[in-house]
């Protein structure tokens, strides 16, 4: 069977792919990192867009973006632990930059663990501020503007 191709899907709240989302959003921050479920769904989805990257039928990215008055907020962006370093990430945060900017908001932030900084400053985003625990993990807020 031929490998369906790399698919980025607008993930309606409460959606299947919404819940395939959150379904990896577990296994990255919680099975992997050890993040509790409180932190994870802090109650804040259901105003949030969800954008999921799907490979074969299946998610291996996902990522919400919380439009705020002042600027966008990405936030919980996983990609599944054996597709790392492949481009997933890049391809699904290129997405998300083009969706916010198609909504009309130039202005994006972001809070980055540590380990991820670099990724985020090959999109021109800057890290600002001192470094502060979010869940037990360190963590610098990041934008682009």
């Amino acid at each position: 069977m031929a490998e369906l191709a790399e698919q980025h899907i607008i993930a309606p709240y409460d959606s299947s792919w919404y819940h395939q989302g959150c379904a990896l959003r577990r296994e990255v921050f919680m099975d992997e990192q050890g993040v509790s479920l409180e932190d994870e769904f802090d109650g804040k989805d259901p105003d949030a867009s969800h954008i999921v990257t799907v490979q074969d039928g299946d998610v291996v990215a996902v990522l919400r973006i919380l439009c705020l008055p002042e600027h966008a907020k990405i936030g919980r962006f996983a990609v599944k632990k054996t597709l790392r370093q492949q481009g997933i990430g890049s391809r699904l945060f290129h997405t998300a930059l083009s969706f916010i900017a198609r909504k009309g908001q130039p202005n994006v932030m972001l809070e980055a663990q540590l380990a991820s900084i670099g990724f985020y400053e090959h999109f021109g985003f800057e890290a600002y501020g001192a470094e502060y625990l979010d869940a037990g993990i360190l963590h610098r807020a990041m934008k682009n503007y």
